[in-house]
């Protein structure tokens, strides 16, 4: 092996993945350019965006600050493992319903955040939502379609057949 490269083995999206990487790669240049897992966006890459947010072992962690060889042994979840076989995760649905995403770039690190909450607690109040997505920046919204989106997938997850209202559809009656 060339000397500055280390061999790893991380799980990725439930998958055992061999990879060879510059020691000096951060766990979001990994995934991009090694792994090709591009749904995981460059942000500030000094941990303030939360652009590049992923879930190791079901916690939200910013990968630009991540060191991959310290995660060897751990579930690391990207967008791209979100999406299921039945379909895209409620979360990813209710954005989608109520427009929560607007250029996107953001959006993969709001969805990892949102997801990590409602798997720690199923039903989020909205103080508890703007404190977990807190660290998650976006230059194209007011984050209120987001919160209500996490607060929608939220619901529905629990076992109710939530409807978007026109109120969170289209802004008030």
């Amino acid at each position: 092996m060339q000397p500055g490269l280390v061999q790893l083995t991380l799980t990725v999206n439930g998958e055992r993945r061999a990879v060879t990487a510059p020691l000096h790669h951060t766990l979001l240049e990994v995934l991009r350019e090694e792994l090709g897992l591009t749904g995981t966006k460059h942000g500030c890459e000094l941990g303030e965006c939360g652009t590049c947010t992923v879930l190791v072992d079901g916690r939200p962690v910013l990968s630009c600050l991540e060191i991959p060889a310290a995660l060897e042994g751990r579930e690391i979840t990207t967008i791209e493992g979100m999406e299921s076989a039945a379909g895209l995760h409620p979360l990813q649905q209710a954005f989608a319903e109520l427009g929560a995403a607007q250029c996107g770039y953001c959006t993969p690190g709001f969805l990892l955040a949102g997801k990590a909450l409602i798997d720690e607690k199923p039903a989020p109040n909205r103080a508890e939502i703007v404190e977990a997505l807190g660290g998650n920046l976006c230059r194209c919204t007011g984050y209120l379609k987001i919160y209500e989106a996490v607060e929608l997938a939220a619901a529905r997850m629990r076992g109710g057949r939530v409807e978007a209202t026109p109120e969170a559809l289209y802004g008030g009656a």
